[in-house]
């Protein structure tokens, strides 16, 4: 259960601060021409923009969320079920950015969700720490 919650907010987490970064960056890029990309003035704006430091808050959340959850599952685990993070950013995108989403595109990004949750589906979460199976497998090798 502890593993599931804090996956769902790593996954909240990082579409949230994916999409904030995303916004942020657009205002950016209209504000300036490509040629001004790696200025001093614009890597300010970006540093200075509460959307991209927002945003780059919630990625860190999502990373802090994320390895805690590898410290009680295993990868092969928790890598497959954050994979409702595909959708969750096609839908952001769509609805707080406006972008345009194919209906091939919402196709595959479900399809990619449906084999990753297939996938997992098939492993099991590590319940025994990391230390004592370590020492198991030694004692029987």
């Amino acid at each position: 259960m502890r593993t599931a919650v804090v996956i769902t907010a790593a996954v909240l987490a990082q579409a949230a601060g994916n999409t904030l970064v995303s916004k942020g960056m657009k205002t950016i890029a209209a504000m300036n021409s490509v040629s001004d990309a790696l200025s001093p003035w614009v890597i300010i704006q970006v540093m200075g923009n509460p959307l991209i430091l927002a945003g780059t808050a919630l990625l860190i959340l999502f990373f802090i969320l994320f390895t805690a959850s590898l410290s009680w599952a295993d990868l092969s685990y928790v890598l497959p079920a954050s994979s409702f993070g595909y959708i969750l950013n096609v839908a952001f995108a769509h609805h707080f950015l406006n972008e345009p989403v194919s209906a091939s595109r919402w196709w595959g990004s479900i399809l990619i969700f449906l084999g990753v949750a297939m996938v997992s589906g098939s492993g099991n979460v590590r319940t025994a720490p990391l230390e004592q199976t370590s020492c198991q497998s030694a004692e029987d090798g």
